[in-house]
């Protein structure tokens, strides 16, 4: 027979039956013309074993099970490393062959997964699709974007600088769903539960603003409030003084006491600052010191209309309690302050850094407080 002859089970069944039939292993191997380690190899392969249980086997069905045994264990550990459920994604199951991919064979892989081995080549080595390429794009942007700006945007607050500044039409479901994918840190949007209080009034404090929060232009009608802020030392004390046309913070001290006199300089701030005309409306809440003789004389003076929310109804200063609940959610209460002075740093980086100059408002269609301004300024122009 010639040298690459390839021989059949058949022949090989034969040649080993003349082998058991006495005929020995070199007559047989000069007669057919195969080598005698080629017999030998195949008299083992058809040499029968018996088991414990008495079943007979040959040692070629024993390698075969062996074999099969082999794949299935591999197999078995391929959905032990996967780690992919039944009801895993393509793009899941395709991820876990690419990690696999140095310990297994593609192929096997690809077979234990369910992968299609051409869309696994297409996914990792093809070329990119430009919706993923975008993706990449706007993940970058998001994350530049979200710690630009301390971990405080949502997502209706990234999007638009992604649209006016970059120049990307994008919506913000998209937005939304690769967030969703980078695990960023959420931000607590828990509503604080009021209890309308009555009491008896003993001056006649009317309602002016009537929660008309819209205003049309700036320094016709400002808002005040308190607010109370932990330290080691103590509390300390911070009110504001915000203007409704732009929703920006125009006056802000911190003081240790809750007085008249911590109003009084706030007030004092913020008339010098903006200059205002007479008519102003000042809208604040019934607290004690807004109701002192000194804040109220300071107020008829410059020809300031005062407005009182009425008693125990925040909503009549809806606004200004917004801006305290952001300022602790994104700041305040992310720290921890140990006097007056930390305190003092950290509410000027927030309102002069960030909220005046570069936070978005919705009710400034995602303009920040300082660019409404200026907005309104140059069109008046």
């Amino acid at each position: 027979m010639g040298k690459y002859n390839r021989y059949d089970d058949e022949f090989k069944q034969n040649l080993v039956n003349l082998y058991q039939s006495s005929k020995t292993k070199t007559d047989i191997a000069k007669e057919y013309g195969v080598s005698a380690s080629a017999l030998t190899r195949w008299v083992k392969q058809v040499s029968e074993v018996r088991l414990d249980d008495n079943q007979i086997l040959t040692v070629q069905q024993i390698k075969q099970i062996q074999k099969r045994n082999a794949k299935l264990e591999e197999e078995n550990l391929i959905l032990k490393k996967s780690n992919c459920h039944i009801h895993a994604s393509n793009e899941v199951r395709m991820n876990a062959v690419h990690t696999l991919r140095n310990e297994h064979a593609i192929s096997t892989l690809c077979r234990v997964l369910q992968v299609n081995r051409s869309s696994y080549y297409k996914h990792f080595y093809g070329p990119t699709a430009p919706r993923t390429l975008l993706n990449q794009q706007l993940r970058q942007l998001i994350f530049k974007i979200y710690h630009d700006n301390d971990l405080r945007l949502g997502v209706a607050k990234i999007t638009q600088p992604i649209k006016v500044e970059y120049g990307l039409s994008v919506n913000t479901c998209r937005i939304y769903r690769l967030m969703k994918t980078m695990n960023l840190p959420q931000m607590s949007t828990r509503k604080p539960r009021f209890k309308y209080q009555t009491t008896s009034e003993a001056l006649p404090l009317p309602n002016q603003l009537q929660q008309k929060f819209s205003c049309h232009h700036p320094n016709t009608t400002w808002t005040s409030d308190m607010t109370y802020i932990h330290t080691d030392q103590g509390f300390v004390y911070l009110c504001v003084v915000l203007d409704l046309f732009a929703r920006k913070i125009v006056s802000w001290q911190v003081a240790t006491k809750m007085d008249q006199s911590l109003i009084l300089s706030t007030f004092q701030k913020a008339v010098t600052y903006r200059q205002p005309d007479k008519n102003l409306l000042m809208h604040t809440d019934r607290g004690s010191q807004y109701l002192a003789h000194d804040v109220r004389q300071f107020l008829d003076q410059r020809h300031m209309t005062h407005s009182y929310s009425k008693p125990g109804y925040p909503w009549d200063n809806a606004v200004t309690e917004a801006f305290f609940k952001y300022l602790k959610q994104e700041e305040l209460s992310r720290r921890h302050f140990k006097n007056l002075i930390e305190v003092k740093q950290a509410v000027f980086q927030y309102i002069e850094g960030f909220y005046n100059p570069r936070r978005p408002h919705s009710a400034n269609n995602l303009l920040a407080p300082d660019q409404k301004e200026a907005k309104y300024f140059s069109e008046s122009n």
